[in-house]
């Protein structure tokens, strides 16, 4: 099987079976992210549970499979064991302006670590630099990690971490897109005593082989999440041949996705840092009525249920439908091909 498969197949319902129980919705965001202000996904009413299936519309059906291989997990095959039940999360502050993170950070309530989104694509390293100060100032004590979703190059990179670690941070994700240049970034902020970690993201779940990274020594933690990697299963497998420290963070989730995301956490041996999976409180709505959202900076394990008023106010316009639907059906072609 090539390392980027999903699996196991042999528990792939069949096409019919899971256009029946889709249903697919667009949600408002709060606030812009990822040059998004709507959220759409396609939800999977298995009998396990609900699994979600939400890759971005760039995307090609190879890349989503993984996506769905995850949904299926959830509603058909449920989660390992956990080892723990409540899961310590970060709050997530987008690209927006300095003098509106108090706002941003409102919605979280109280936490103890948070990301800031760097590198935007027409912003400056002032604008980053005023972001993440206004981070720091209201929350003196927090872990500060930036994620840059592989916005700079190496020089400006390394330059924009030297001037970032004077508020303290706790680790720079996906600073580069390329694992040489992870590398590169990680040697010379040693090389020059900048005390900033190195975490890989997209270096890991869009690569053919994820643990690449691990052996290029690009990094010093992972960050890992469940669709993109195929499933919980699979990133417990991919962190533990890794031998790397894992982030579990979300793909701009529902409720239903973060309930994954928060079974991989619960099942790591090992959760040396807070998760990325409170960004449930980004969207001005959810699927659930009782969403998966942080109290007191954690988020206790627990199943979630989509329900039915709210699939049906935020059900997506019929074309968007069809076009997920559409979607869902190559994408479950590439799943169920032999030749996987």
């Amino acid at each position: 099987m090539p390392a980027h498969a999903p699996r196991p197949l042999a528990l792939l319902p069949s096409v019919e079976q899971l256009l029946a129980s889709a249903h697919v919705v667009s949600l408002p965001m709060r606030v812009k992210f990822r040059g998004i202000t709507r959220r759409e996904a396609l939800l999977l009413d298995g009998p396990l549970g609900w699994g979600e299936f939400c890759p971005f519309p760039e995307y090609d059906d190879a890349e989503a499979s993984r996506w769905l291989a995850a949904a299926v997990e959830a509603g058909w095959q449920g989660f390992p064991s956990p080892v723990r039940s409540v899961i310590p999360v970060n709050a997530t502050v987008p690209a927006v302006a300095a003098d509106r993170v108090p706002e941003v950070l409102a919605r979280f309530g109280r936490v103890d670590a948070v990301k800031v989104k760097v590198a935007e694509r027409g912003q400056t390293l002032d604008d980053d630099a005023a972001r993440v100060a206004a981070v720091r100032s209201a929350l003196p004590d927090a872990a500060v990690r930036v994620d840059a979703n592989g916005g700079w190059d190496v020089p400006a990179a390394v330059e924009a971490l030297t001037r970032l670690s004077a508020v303290g941070l706790e680790y720079a994700e996906q600073p580069v897109p390329d694992i040489g240049g992870l590398a590169e970034v990680r040697r010379r902020l040693r090389e020059a005593g900048t005390p900033v970690l190195i975490a890989a993201d997209e270096s890991v779940r869009k690569e053919s082989d994820p643990l690449r990274v691990a052996r290029a020594g690009a990094a010093d933690l992972l960050v890992v999440k469940v669709a993109p990697l195929g499933g919980v299963r699979r990133a417990l497998d991919i962190v533990a041949q890794a031998g790397l420290p894992a982030v579990v963070s979300s793909a701009l989730d529902t409720s239903v996705g973060i309930r994954a995301g928060l079974a991989l956490a619960a099942a790591l041996p090992e959760l040396p840092y807070a998760c990325g999976l409170g960004t449930v409180s980004l969207f001005e709505s959810d699927v659930t009525l009782d969403p998966l959202v942080a109290d007191d900076g954690v988020i206790r394990v627990r199943d979630v249920a989509a329900d039915a008023g709210l699939l049906e106010r935020y059900a997506a316009p019929a074309d968007r439908r069809a076009w997920w639907l559409d979607r869902l059906s190559r994408v479950h072609a590439v799943l169920a091909s032999p030749a996987r």
